[in-house]
């Protein structure tokens, strides 16, 4: 079985990033580099130490690698991008345009192996991938009105996410790749919810904040430049997007919708001041998030309320239903607090940083909340910035982000050679493990004690 590739020296490889002792390097060498010509890895300084571009998703541990050259230039508006997206419960392909058009975008949910599981089981999100992934990018394609011959190249997500739905994805891009001799870029996840908002908000330069936040982060960074980034704040346990769905979970909501847009439906009914939860880590000083504790402080209320979860929303009592809104409504109150207060604190550290700063992103699936949009929107406001958050649709996981994640890093020379055209799948060579953390999409951390 071929497990899949997140090497910090060369699978993430438009990132600046700090070394990681438990990310191995162990990616299949590319010896047809056919007809683009590459080049040594250079290493960049523009004012910090620790920028080290490294730009072939597919290196030999042994060997150097490289960054090759974009033939067409930084100016060139028509690339036409394949983005494939499959690390975590979404199987999604698009098509793009380096001018932002979107010609198309295919998103197959798997949500109702979300509600039969009551979460991500990732074998059996594994199998689903497999089962649409050729029907999702034929999709994709068929939408656009083009080939495969149309395309200038492929990107695709490698990480962080499942390894068994990344590897879905990765194959498939491969495949398309290798068969018709197209250049391959490989993206970070969080790099391309980050990157998102400069499709849909085109005067959004560098430098600028971003807030990430979904089931599995809760990342603000400032973003300095493409690849360029630096950690304000994190999760120290769970992020905020898996408190929203646990509770979902445990108030018996439909979870085929995902536990973000259920809470929210829910919590319009009930007060929010009801329930008195204690905002998290309201002691540090700091700019990193906790929502293990508020779980535990929810999961409590149930249990005193003895909500009984076996029971689904939609045939709870008017007492029952109200008891829950109000626990919804109470949760979501203070999920959204500790963001804002995190928020608030990030914003003045980055502004010292870079005072021109004039954005906040607020991106990744948690951010499609309207509830959070006009919280967080209060606080930009307060410091002087203006709130971009992309449209929902382009929130959650898609192949939109993948496919502008890549043409921004094609753009300026960071990508692959096209894959061996039949490659056999057991010839790729991959890491034994796919590092579910945030730490490679860091430039370094930003501390204050």
């Amino acid at each position: 079985m071929v497990s899949l590739v997140q090497s910090v020296s060369c699978a993430i490889t438009r990132l600046n990033l700090l070394p990681k002792s438990s990310i191995s390097s162990t990616v299949r060498a590319i010896r047809t580099l056919q007809h683009l010509q590459p080049k040594k890895r250079e290493t960049e300084h523009e004012g910090s130490p620790l920028i080290s571009h490294s730009n072939s998703v597919l290196c030999h541990p042994s060997t150097a690698c490289f960054v090759h050259e974009n033939a067409t230039g930084d100016t060139a508006d028509d690339l036409v991008f394949l983005g494939i997206e499959t690390s975590c419960d979404d199987t999604a392909a698009a098509v793009v345009r380096s001018n932002g058009e979107i010609l198309s975008e295919v998103v197959s949910s798997q949500a109702e192996l979300l509600a039969r599981y009551g979460g991500v089981a990732p074998k059996m999100a594994e199998e689903a991938h497999t089962q649409v992934i050729d029907q999702v990018v034929q999709q994709a394609l068929d939408k656009a009105k083009l080939t495969e011959n149309d395309l200038s190249a492929v990107a695709v997500t490698i990480g962080p996410g499942l390894s068994l739905c990344l590897r879905v994805g990765v194959l498939k891009a491969r495949k398309v790749a290798g068969t018709f001799n197209l250049p391959l870029v490989g993206v970070h996840h969080m790099e391309a919810h980050t990157l998102v908002a400069r499709l849909t908000e085109r005067r959004l330069e560098f430098p600028f904040m971003a807030l990430l936040i979904s089931g599995g982060h809760n990342l603000l960074i400032l973003a300095r430049g493409l690849g360029q980034y630096i950690q304000l704040g994190t999760t120290i346990d769970d992020a905020i997007g898996e408190a929203y769905d646990k509770t979902a979970k445990w108030l018996g909501l439909d979870l085929r919708r995902s536990g973000g847009p259920a809470i929210e439906d829910l919590a319009r009914e009930g007060n929010s001041e009801s329930v008195r939860f204690s905002i998290p880590m309201k002691q540090h000083k700091d700019c990193n998030f906790s929502y293990a504790g508020l779980k535990t402080q929810v999961r409590l209320a149930i249990e005193s309320r003895k909500v009984n979860a076996e029971i689904p929303i939609s045939s709870a009592s008017s007492d029952d239903r109200s008891s829950r809104a109000d626990i919804a409504a109470s949760f979501q109150r203070v999920a959204v607090l500790h963001l804002e207060e995190r928020c608030e604190r990030a914003i003045e550290w980055a502004l010292k940083i870079e005072p021109s700063i004039r954005h906040l992103v607020v991106s990744g699936g948690v951010a499609s909340n309207q509830y959070v949009r006009n919280r967080l929107d209060k606080v930009v406001k307060k410091k002087n910035l203006r709130l971009v958050c992309p449209p929902p649709s382009l929130c959650t996981d898609n192949g939109v982000m993948v496919a502008w994640t890549g043409i921004e890093h094609f753009r300026v020379g960071r990508y692959d050679p096209p894959p061996p055209a039949n490659e056999p799948k057991d010839s790729v060579v991959c890491l034994e493990k796919i590092d579910n953390s945030s730490d490679a999409f860091i430039m370094f951390n930003y501390c204050r004690n």
